[in-house]
Formats: structure tokens, C-alpha cells, sequence
């Protein structure tokens, strides 16, 4: 081989040299585990984790069985729809303030960042010590504006967690708190990447606030809100420790979403659990394919 057709070779194998960590690390970390996932789900294995031999569809149909399946799905899709869209209304607004010249406006895009840079699972912490029953910071400020007449094991309305309407009222604010700075930020990008001159154009046309709002920076900012969106949906849709921390699920599965149902049945069978994890998989995939497609993203791409 002659050195003018080896380095053209070589040149085309470079990239390589820089992706191949990162190929590699997607592959150990990402790849392998749903590899044993998938067969994990197709195995039989038993209490003490002995592999007995192929189960085919048993761990499936166990699945599909389950008398709970129907309301942990129904439960997940309120969970997902309901965070995605609140974080979503409340980042555009904050996004338009941060947009604005303000006093303080870096102080307050600094404390925006606060949540994000928490770990979730000792921010989902702080909130379960919150709504203590007996003692939680909620409890004793409502019990000093007069909300509440006793603070103790009396008051059992003020069990915010021990009630599952209350308690996933409470873990949808909380996720909606820690999904604010991502999403406030991306829709912030999209409104800067936004030119000048678009607006100047509006204000000729005579176009006012609301109408520029609605007809120019909505769809200018489309992009960004379905990048966010679609981010906010998979990481939404997977929150495990937000659930886990404040209700371990319950009482009973009362408040468990698939990710944490699948977890619960883990204690009685890996198989099974392996299988709901393959089901969440799936959901995954076939939710992202659904708004990709109902959010028309290959036109924003051309």
C-alpha cells in the first residue's frame, strides 16, 4: 500500500481515536446493562438467584397479570403529563423574566441553578422532613397562620404523605422544582437565539406584546421547547428517587409510578421485575417516537 492512499486511511480513522471512549463508556455503561435486562426477562430465575433455565414469556405474562398494572399506568401517565406541562408553563414565564433587564437579575438566574445543582434524592429529603406530620416545617407554619389547631399525631389531615392524593400533589411539586432550571434555561437560550430584528418587524407591523408573543416568539422558540420537553418527558417518566424518598410508593402502590412499581416487585421476583423493566423500556421508546412525531421535528430540523 503506497503512503498517498495510506493517509487518506488513516485521516478517515482518526475520529474514531476521539469517539471511541465514548463508545466504549455507552457500551459498558448504557448497552451491557439492558443486554442483561432483556435477559434477565426471558430467565427463571429463583428466590436465592439461581438461574433454573429459559422461562420464554412466563415473566410477562406475571407482568400483565398484576392487579395494580392498570393503576400504576394510569397513575404515571397523570405523573408525566401533569410535571412536564406545569415545569413547561412555569420555565416559559420565567424564562421571559430572566430574558428582561432587571435589578438583580444574575443573583436570581444564580438561585435558579440551586435546585438543579441539589442531588434529587436529598432535595425529595428535605421535603419528606418537611411534611413531617408532627413536627415538619408545612405543618408548623400552617399551625401558626391558623390552618391547623394541633400540631401531633392528632392531626391526621396534616399526614400529607400518608395520603395518596396529597402525596402525589406533593412529589409533582417537588419534581417540577428540580425540572425548573434545566427547562427555564434551554427556553432561555431558544429566546436569546432569537434576533432583534424579528421583533423590530413586529413593532412596525404594529403588532403588540401578547400578538408578538403568540406569532413570533412561540414559534421561533418551538425548537427549544421541544428539546426541553422531550428531555424533561424520559427524565420525568424514569424519576425514581423523588418517589421512593417521599412514599416508597405507597401505602401500598398507591403513588407508585411503573419505575417504582418495578422496584417493589423486585423484592419478590428479579424476573419479573427484569420484565417490567423491558415494558418501561418500551415505553420510553414509544413515547419519544409519539412526540417526536406529533411535534413534526424533522421540520424544525430542515
Amino acid at each position: 500500500m503506497s503512503r498517498t492512499t495510506y493517509r487518506p486511511r488513516l485521516a478517515a480513522a482518526e475520529p474514531l481515536l476521539w469517539l471511541g471512549p465514548a463508545i466504549a463508556l455507552i457500551g459498558v455503561v448504557v448497552l451491557t446493562p439492558v443486554v442483561i435486562m432483556v435477559r434477565t426477562a426471558f430467565r427463571k430465575i429463583d428466590s436465592i438467584g439461581f438461574d433454573r433455565g429459559p422461562a420464554g414469556w412466563a415473566n410477562f405474562e406475571k407482568v400483565f397479570h398484576e392487579p395494580s398494572l392498570h393503576a400504576v399506568l394510569w397513575r404515571t401517565a397523570f405523573w408525566v403529563v401533569a410535571v412536564v406541562s406545569i415545569t413547561l408553563v412555569i420555565s416559559l414565564a420565567l424564562a421571559a423574566l430572566f430574558n428582561q433587564q432587571f435589578p438583580g437579575r444574575r443573583v436570581a438566574r444564580w438561585a435558579l441553578i440551586a435546585p438543579w445543582a441539589a442531588s434529587v434524592f436529598m432535595t425529595a429529603v428535605v421535603f419528606r422532613w418537611m411534611l413531617n406530620p408532627d413536627s415538619g416545617l408545612i405543618n408548623v407554619l400552617m399551625h401558626r397562620i391558623g390552618l391547623l389547631d394541633e400540631i401531633g399525631p392528632t392531626v391526621a389531615k396534616a399526614d400529607w404523605l400518608g395520603r395518596p392524593d396529597a402525596a402525589m400533589w406533593w412529589m409533582i411539586g417537588v419534581a417540577v422544582f428540580v425540572s425548573l432550571p434545566f427547562t427555564t434555561y434551554a427556553l432561555l437560550a431558544g429566546l436569546q437565539a432569537i434576533p432583534s430584528e424579528v421583533y423590530e418587524a413586529a413593532r412596525v407591523d404594529g403588532a403588540g406584546p401578547v400578538r408578538t408573543y403568540l406569532h413570533v416568539t412561540l414559534p421561533l422558540l418551538r425548537p427549544a421547547v421541544t428539546v426541553a420537553t422531550l428531555i424533561n418527558i424520559m427524565n420525568v417518566f424514569n424519576s425514581f428517587p423523588i418517589i421512593w424518598e417521599m412514599t416508597r410508593g405507597g401505602p401500598g402502590d398507591q403513588t407508585a409510578t411503573t419505575t417504582v412499581f418495578m422496584y417493589q416487585i423486585k423484592a419478590s421476583s428479579i424476573p419479573e421485575a427484569a420484565a417490567m423493566s423491558v415494558v418501561n423500556f418500551g415505553f420510553v421508546v414509544l413515547i419519544v417516537l409519539v412526540f417526536l412525531r406529533a411535534s413534526r421535528w424533522q421540520e424544525q430540523v430542515d
